[in-house]
């Protein structure tokens, strides 16, 4: 089974640290508080906020190259909830790969909740992560890994698909601020 390594400890990483665990991967948990470690995993994934991507690529790139980076991200102005912040061509999983150029970003898991994560179920269905990338080989072993979790996963087509699931990710987050629905609701995919 595949070594991954998370940054970020907060839910979102610790959920998704829970269910690959549960998958049988071997995980390495990062946070801001570790003095340049040393990437362990072949896939790496980036439960930050989207303000930090670009430090993370400029600190690690060396190190990202030939990995399968993951971009959680949901690129919102955090002070308004009204907008997403990259152009509306592009998507933080885009800036990403532009600035990772010999890495295979992926986008996922911006599109549920850590609750969602953690209890595999969304309302009484289980828990689906799209999954958005251009390196076909990258998002089949990523989806193999969800889905040894426990959760089920949809390749959700090409890298340029992030925009659509940042802007799922957008409306879910903004209902969820106004109260229009819980953080331990949200989209579910019944096949």
């Amino acid at each position: 089974m595949a070594t991954v390594t998370i940054f970020g400890k907060g839910n979102m990483g610790s959920a998704i640290k829970g269910i690959l665990e549960d998958g049988g991967a071997t995980v390495q948990a990062l946070d801001s508080h570790d003095e340049n470690p040393t990437i362990e995993g072949s896939i790496v994934i980036l439960a930050v906020p989207y303000p930090a991507l670009a430090s993370i690529a400029k600190q690690y790139g060396d190190q990202l190259a030939g990995k399968t980076v993951v971009d959680i991200t949901n690129p919102l102005d955090f002070s308004t909830f009204d907008s997403l912040v990259v152009p509306a061509d592009s998507s933080a999983a885009a800036e990403l790969q532009a600035l990772l150029p010999n890495s295979h970003v992926l986008k996922a898991f911006n599109t549920v909740f850590a609750a969602n994560i953690a209890s595999k179920k969304t309302g009484d269905a289980q828990t689906t992560v799209l999954v958005a990338g251009d390196d076909d080989d990258a998002k089949a072993e990523f989806i193999d890994l969800v889905k040894a979790g426990g959760l089920d996963a949809i390749d959700a087509g090409a890298l340029k698909r992030a925009r659509e699931l940042e802007a799922m990710g957008f409306l879910q987050l903004v209902l969820a601020v106004q109260k229009k629905l819980s953080f331990t609701a949200g989209f579910a995919i019944y096949k």
